[in-house]
């Protein structure tokens, strides 16, 4: 993808109220480059993965403006439809094999049937499940899951990925096999990607910038850069540097 192609985002005085009267998100400020790998930390509760259903228009701030390529999210989902959002949960369908649900987006789309096999088998190549593409669900790992589910979003080459703590559920290794595989694609792509974790080294480890949220109402209590350059090794993790840029941002949480 060309760099062009990726998403800009802006926040400007954005906040949330729910029609109970809980305000979720106060004057939240923010801007992503096209390309850019952004992550967001903050407390449970703290309104991480609210700000990212904003983005994707799936909820309408109540203050301020939020625009993605300077239109409101909704317009420009529709109008370009470049988003694409990975959750926890994988979502797949379980009566459909691994080819069919990284196939359905294509399908939604009209797109032509040689058209989506070739994308179709491009993108599982580059999540490295060719072999697996007769499965169905339930006869993969969780960490397998998870791929199909991110080969699934990216088949539409979007400029925009939202992903709310897709790796939550798995064990370390498991969690540290898919950083560096999303990285991989990443940098191959560099679409713009929203990342939201509750881990603090997985947000320094994938990230260019990390934004630390304070408790409900969420607002944005610090964003740090992280400058190490790309690819990053797992070796990374052991960096003096690393850890340093960690513990700022624990300190960040607590404070």
């Amino acid at each position: 993808m060309e760099r062009d192609l990726a998403a800009t985002i802006e926040a400007r005085g954005v906040g949330l109220t729910f029609e109970t009267g809980l305000e979720a998100l106060q004057e939240i400020d923010l801007s992503i480059d096209a390309g850019s790998f952004v992550s967001i930390v903050g407390p449970s509760g703290c309104g991480k993965s609210t700000f990212l259903r904003l983005v994707s228009g799936l909820s309408h701030v109540s203050t301020g403006e939020l625009t993605i390529n300077q239109l409101p999210p909704i317009e420009a989902r529709q109008q370009q439809r470049q988003l694409s959002f990975v959750l926890q949960d994988a979502t797949l369908l379980g009566w459909r094999r691994v080819w069919n649900n990284v196939a359905l987006p294509l399908e939604l789309r009209g797109v032509a049937e040689a058209d989506i096999k070739t994308r179709v088998e491009e993108s599982l190549q580059r999540v490295g499940l060719n072999q697996m593409a007769n499965l169905f669900p339930h006869q993969l790992s969780g960490g397998m899951r998870m791929r199909v589910s991110i080969a699934r979003a990216l088949i539409t080459d979007p400029g925009l990925l939202l992903m709310d703590e897709p790796f939550g559920a798995l064990d370390e290794i498991g969690r540290h096999r898919l950083n560096d595989e999303l990285l991989g694609l990443w940098c191959d792509r560099r679409w713009t990607c929203l990342f939201v974790t509750h881990s603090v080294q997985e947000a320094v480890f994938l990230s260019q910038r990390v934004v630390v949220m304070s408790a409900q109402p969420g607002r944005i209590r610090a964003v740090h850069e992280v400058d190490f350059p790309y690819p990053r090794p797992r070796s990374l993790r052991t960096d003096p540097e690393f850890g340093r840029i960690v513990a700022r941002i624990s300190e960040d949480l607590e404070g």
